[in-house]
């Protein structure tokens, strides 16, 4: 078996590239079938599970093309070793066999190709392709995933398991990191989570000094002027040790991105530099308890009286706002004007607060709502009853460009929430194969046994897809394509896999998994926002397919 996956891959990955073009076969077809199924429909709710299960099929897909061309990048530069052509035909045989049988868009819901519209002539064409049976027949094996067990095993302790293609720049990066949070952020993680603190401000201090919050801003602006790419990596890193610190940043890169593409000169040259160097720390103030994603409802309203504006409304789930100086706040400027149109974003500056006085500022009240996990910088709901904000810091000094100029961040967000997810699902197999290979039950390690082992390499697969789909996104966003599609596919696929991992580390720690103690029970309360956060995956799915089904004839 072993033999045959190097004789496949020294060949230049002729199976791989066939099964690859079967599945855009399949994509196509089912394109073609969804767009069917949509016209003969009576509303477009009732074909939601098809319309979503495109977009599932579409990230399978994608996700297979990247970890190809991950393995090809390898093999090109003489990297690709025994644990990354595993590593790839396990992704390929378990994807494949779930394209064929049917893909979870959740543990209760699946989608079949017959339910998009795929004649049962082309399926069995697609089963039958020996490019796609040998993969599958390989790739889920128990041989293959015993030997990347084995290799697993001889490496306990690796930043990533499989070369993850970094250059030498970024790989320098991502150790950098790494140290800091096993040094930093692990051996603390856990207590901050049990007894729901803050992260402290000397953790939140180094990370400035080594530009976390300046990574993506340009060095004219203070910042390191680095690519979305290395933006993931920080992010990853960071998040592996604990969400939270991995987090801090997302606040920082959102208000940069608005400001840098959005701001006039003034406020450009007050803020950035100050995001940059950690001085101010944002918040990004836009849900409110009645819209969620529906940002066309949003009603907090902002009244122009003379050379300020004053804010009236509730706003909710905002991140870290105790401690933030800077607010950007999303309103609605013209109550006229119904829908998109009548929303401004405001730079709403803010004085930091305590525990004790959590808002001291004047029109401003707000109590912590409580969470699971995605702690360290606490949730808040937030009141504003005139709560005054200078007319000069309308966000690009026109009003009614809200809207527009949240949704042109909505891509790094969501590449940079793909990011955090693959470090928590990194965080959750870690912590599964250090319990599995210390765990003694019947006279030997539990890593033993295999249905404990598989779990923890199909850990090892997963997480591997979700860094490549996640890297691909952000190149493509540093290179200055349109990347919507692409980062959408890239948090729907990761954050699942997150959850999936922190499960399964869960269950290979058995009842003590369950038990407060062990960190997997906060990385498992973690993962679980993933898949709600910056898009929750049922309108993350709708987004995908919208722009799958673009200009359908």
């Amino acid at each position: 078996m072993a033999q045959a996956a190097a004789v496949a891959r020294q060949t230049g990955f002729e199976q791989h590239a066939g099964a690859l073009a079967a599945s855009e076969r399949m994509l196509a077809l089912a394109k073609t079938g969804v767009r069917q199924k949509q016209a003969a429909a009576a509303s477009p709710d009732a074909v939601q599970h098809v319309v979503h299960g495109l977009a599932w099929l579409a990230t399978y897909v994608e996700a297979l093309r990247q970890m190809l061309g991950w393995a090809q990048n390898l093999a090109d530069e003489g990297r690709l070793g025994e644990m990354e052509g595993l590593l790839l035909d396990a992704a390929y045989g378990e994807y494949l066999a779930q394209i064929s049988g049917g893909i979870p868009m959740s543990q209760v819901e699946m989608v079949r190709l017959s339910q998009l519209g795929v004649p049962s002539s082309e399926q069995a064409r697609f089963a039958a392709d020996k490019s796609v049976s040998d993969l599958i027949d390989r790739g889920c094996s128990d041989e293959l995933k015993a030997r990347i067990a084995a290799l697993i095993a001889e490496q306990p302790g690796a930043t990533t398991f499989g070369d993850s293609g970094m250059d030498e720049t970024h790989a320098a990066m991502r150790e950098e990191m790494r140290k800091f949070a096993i040094d930093k952020v692990l051996p603390y993680a856990h207590e901050w989570h049990l007894q729901n603190d803050y992260i402290p401000l000397e953790v939140v201090a180094e990370m400035s000094a080594m530009g976390v919050f300046g990574l993506t801003i340009p060095e004219e602006h203070g910042g390191l002027g680095l690519g979305k790419e290395a933006m993931c990596l920080v992010s990853e890193e960071l998040s592996r040790g604990y969400i939270g610190v991995g987090s801090l940043g997302t606040r920082s890169e959102i208000a940069g991105e608005l400001i840098l593409q959005n701001g006039t000169d003034a406020q450009k040259a007050k803020y950035l530099k100050a995001i940059a160097t950690g001085e101010l720390l944002p918040t990004a103030v836009f849900t409110e308890p009645n819209t969620g994603s529906d940002l066309a409802s949003l009603r907090t309203r902002a009244e122009l009286q003379g050379d300020v504006y004053k804010v009236y409304g509730q706003k909710t789930w905002i991140t870290h706002p105790v401690r933030a100086d800077l607010m950007t706040l999303l309103v609605r400027t013209n109550p006229a004007e119904k829908g998109y149109r009548g929303l401004s974003m405001l730079l709403a500056e803010k004085p930091r607060g305590t525990d004790a006085e959590p808002f001291p500022a004047a029109g401003m009240t707000g109590g912590e709502i409580e969470v699971l996990g995605y702690r360290g910088m606490k949730e808040f709901d937030i009141s504003f009853d005139g709560f005054e904000v200078p007319a000069v810091q309308l966000l690009g000094g026109q009003e009614g460009q809200g809207f527009k100029q949240l949704m042109a961040t909505f891509e790094s967000a969501r590449i940079q929430t793909a990011a955090r997810a693959v470090g928590v699902a990194q965080s959750a197999m870690d912590l599964a194969l250090k319990y599995a290979l210390e765990r003694q039950q019947f006279g030997k390690a539990i890593y033993a046994f295999p249905r404990v082992a598989n779990k923890i390499v199909m850990m090892a697969v997963e997480t591997m897809v979700a860094r490549q789909i996640t890297y691909f996104a952000a190149r493509e966003k540093d290179q200055g394509r349109r990347c919507d599609l692409e980062a959408g596919m890239a948090k729907l696929l990761a954050a699942r896999i997150a959850w999936g991992n922190a499960d399964n580390a869960l269950q290979i720690h058995g009842g003590n998994g369950f038990a407060l103690e062990y960190p997997v029970s906060r990385v498992l309360c973690d993962a679980r926002i993933l898949n709600i956060f910056e898009g929750a995956a049922e309108i993350q799915a709708q987004v995908i397919a919208r722009r799958l089904l673009e200009g359908a004839n």
